[in-house]
């Protein structure tokens, strides 16, 4: 890496700051001995060998610190370091990456202020190893020092600060360093894209930094990077983050390549984005089309993902045979994920089979087990694996809050929510978020506590936000306070002004109080705003395939068959006394029309899938993406009694199991 001045008269430029000491043994070596006496040919005699033992000693001892470096002795290292006058470029690169496996901050600035006193502090080589150690360490204000008193910066250097700063969440910062490298006219290179792409999420404030992400992939195109697996991949993991699927879809599409990775990142982006069918019938695709290609452990994270938010169990328990022939079955993301999957699926048991044999535990795991019970509304059990797993050794992360006052919520245990939420800062130093805060609220306005709930709103020492209040929004839908709703609403429509789900649901309070002027004023704000109500959609696996289920469905094969039998159901209830609750239907139609409406109902009309092409006494699973309506809470537990058939329905909030004319949530969800 260093010029070293050969022995020729020719002046030369000055060495830089970095290799001082090089200058010195250069100069030494380049001076010849003029003709002399004995006596003095016996001084340089000497001279030389002296020199020869110190540089021998000096190439021993940076070997010995190497070494000591590599078997992770690093103190050992350092008192070796402090004897060292001429440490190489080496050297110091070890007992960087030294400091950063060995977590050390203070070693790491003894290391920095050695290597700047020997004149390395300009070397862009150890710069950008300086910075990215300070990253590990999470000292992201020293790796931002680094950088700017490093003079000599190459792309090296400017792609590890932005690496540091996306890590650490400063996703605006690295696009003002980004714009200063471009007017310096430092091109971009693959990895620069890569980091520039990641921290468009890495912000708090990621929305605003959409457009951004926009502007680098017309740059990446723009500089024949678009054949780049790696950076097109990056693309569609940030479209997805930001929930533009079909930005993220034709990014895939036109990938030239595709790699497992590639793969990966689309499923993922339908399973987080609510397009669970979308991914499983990918990684079908997948399995099809790649043959050279094997799915690895993040893959099967995301499809056994989809598998739970569609209750796909026979998917899902084929997903768990191909795990364990894969000898996937070890690595703790994917088990975790099947102890969700198994529970989300109405499997309680056989998730506590799959949590109980694994030889490892983290959080996560615990958290999927807690959560599991969580959704099935058995918050006492939940409060025990928590208790449990504190007991193990394993610290709640904040998920396990969310998980844990969520079961209280959906068991109606307002206490022992309370206990918990106040133990988080006393017991575990965990500070509430807007996700804890929002459990409370829903906790207590379950409970029809509902000013207790205003309250705990007015003492957070943080924003509410839009999860907070909607909890609040939603707990007056249920005990239908139209005071509060409306105060409710007022703030979300100035938060969320174009989310439609809060116009609807006070559209509903108003009709459930039989406020009906105030449902057309509602509406008609919808119709000004140009919102669309997400229309209701319902999904079934009969015979390992899942059939999907619009609200007054009329592209269904066997629509006519569903219908027919929804409408004997229908007569034969209403001899038994149900009543159809058409206040919740909002048109201006006559009561017969509003029944059929209410038959047409996505979820109703899987469940008569399900009774129709399943087997006799087989259990019928059913997923809805919105909350279930109270007149399907009705007619399933009917349905569930007429026809002596058990069914699972699981809403937004928890699953219902209906067996015997009943529903495992007590009428409480």
């Amino acid at each position: 890496m260093f010029a070293f001045p050969s022995p020729q008269t020719v002046q030369q430029p000055p060495p830089p700051p970095f290799s001082k000491h090089l200058k010195c043994t250069a100069a030494r070596g380049s001076c010849r001995p003029p003709p002399c006496s004995s006596a003095s040919n016996h001084t340089i005699s000497t001279s030389t060998a002296t020199a020869t033992s110190t540089s021998t000693s000096t190439a021993d001892n940076n070997h010995v610190i190497q070494r000591l470096c590599k078997k992770g002795e690093l103190k050992r290292a350092l008192r070796v370091l402090s004897q060292e006058p001429d440490p190489t470029q080496r050297t110091y690169e070890l007992l960087i990456l030294s400091c950063a496996r060995r977590n050390s901050l203070a070693d790491a600035l003894s290391v920095h202020r050695h290597l700047s006193e020997n004149g390395f502090d300009q070397d862009p080589f150890l710069a950008t190893k300086l910075i990215n150690m300070y990253s590990e360490l999470d000292a992201v204000e020293n790796a931002r020092k680094v950088f700017e008193e490093t003079r000599v910066r190459t792309i090296y250097v400017w792609n590890s600060l932005f690496r540091a700063l996306t890590l650490a969440g400063h996703g605006r910062e690295v696009f003002d360093l980004y714009r200063r490298m471009n007017q310096v006219g430092i091109p971009s290179d693959r990895f620069t894209y890569t980091y520039v792409l990641k921290a468009c999420v890495a912000s708090e404030c990621a929305l605003s930094l959409l457009n951004k992400g926009r502007e680098i992939h017309a740059q990446i195109l723009r500089h024949g990077y678009g054949g780049h697996v790696h950076i097109m991949t990056t693309l569609v993991d940030m479209y997805a983050r930001f929930g533009c699927v079909k930005c993220a879809g034709i990014v895939f599409g036109e990938m030239p390549e595709k790699n497992v990775v590639s793969w990966s990142a689309m499923i993922a982006c339908y399973a987080k984005n609510g397009m669970s069918f979308e991914a499983l019938e990918l990684f079908r695709e997948m399995m099809l089309k790649t043959h050279d290609l094997l799915p690895n452990s993040v893959t099967m994270v995301s499809v056994l993902q989809a598998c739970a938010a569609l209750a796909a169990l026979e998917q899902g328990r084929l997903i768990h045979g191909y795990l364990l022939r894969r000898g996937l079955d070890s690595i703790l993301p994917v088990i975790s994920a099947l102890v969700t999957m198994y529970a989300r699926c109405g499997k309680l048991d056989r998730a506590q089979q799959v949590f109980d044999k694994m030889d490892e535990r983290d959080v996560v795991s615990w958290n999927s087990l807690i959560s599991g019970y969580g959704l099935h509304g058995f918050g006492e059990r939940a409060i025990q694996v928590f208790k449990e797993m504190i007991i193990s050794g394993i610290s709640p992360s904040p998920i396990s809050f969310v998980s844990v006052l969520g079961a209280c919520s959906h068991a109606g245990l307002v206490e022992d929510g309370k206990m918990l939420f106040d133990s988080m800062v006393r017991e575990h130093r965990i500070f509430p978020s807007v996700e804890h805060y929002a459990c409370m609220v829903d906790l207590l306005g379950r409970a029809n506590r509902l000013d207790e709930a205003v309250k705990v709103i007015e003492e957070m020492r943080i924003e509410p936000g839009p999860k907070v209040w909607g909890s609040l929004l939603g707990s007056c839908r249920i005990h239908c306070n139209v005071e509060l709703a409306e105060r409710a609403s007022a703030r979300l429509f100035e938060l969320e002004p174009m989310n439609a789900g809060n116009y609807v649901l006070l559209a509903d309070i108003y009709a459930e109080a039989k406020m009906w002027d105030e449902v057309r004023r509602v509406k008609k704000l919808l119709e000004a705003r140009r919102l669309q109500k997400v229309p209701g959609r319902s999904w079934t696996e009969v015979k390992r395939k899942i059939h999907s289920f619009a609200s007054v469905d009329e592209l269904n094969p066997q629509i006519e068959q569903l219908h027919a039998l929804l409408l004997n159901l229908s007569m034969e209830m209403k001899e038994n006394g149900y009543v159809p609750q058409t206040e919740i239907v909002h048109y201006d139609l006559d009561l017969e029309e509003k029944e059929r409406i209410l038959l047409g109902h996505s979820e109703k009309l899987a469940v008569a899938f399900g009774l129709i092409n399943s087997a006799k006494g087989e259990t019928i699973r059913v997923t809805k993406n919105l909350r279930l309506c109270e007149d399907c809470h009705s007619v399933t537990k009917f349905i569930s009694e007429y026809t002596k058939r058990e069914i699972l329905v699981r809403d937004v909030n928890r699953i219902h199991r209906f067996k015997d004319g009943t529903c495992s949530c007590g009428d409480y969800w």
